[in-house]
């Protein structure tokens, strides 16, 4: 399958998901559709790999904030990152 950086080319493969063939159409659905197991497990390896751009193309920012907890332990070396990001927008007062 063809990687792609084109979110809305729905039969390639993610950049980010270079590692297994999961087209962004399948991972639209699994996001939506998947066990809770699994939607952590695809939400943290987005949030690790992917631009933070491409990430709001799959899931809201509430989304992230809602998971950060259960999946920051996947995250890597990007887990301060999201973690500053979603903190700052609470702080903001853009999510609760």
């Amino acid at each position: 399958m063809k990687l792609t950086t084109d979110m809305t080319d729905s039969a390639s493969v993610p950049y980010f998901f270079w590692d297994e063939e999961l087209t962004v159409a399948e991972l639209r659905h699994r996001l939506a559709e998947g066990s809770d197991w699994e939607r952590d497990r695809l939400l943290g390896k987005m949030l690790r790999e992917a631009r933070d751009i491409d990430v709001w193309c799959f899931v809201s920012p509430a989304t992230v904030a809602e998971a950060l907890p259960r999946i920051e332990r996947r995250l890597g070396r990007r887990r301060d990152f999201w973690r500053w990001l979603i903190d700052g927008w609470r702080e903001d007062g853009l999510l609760e």
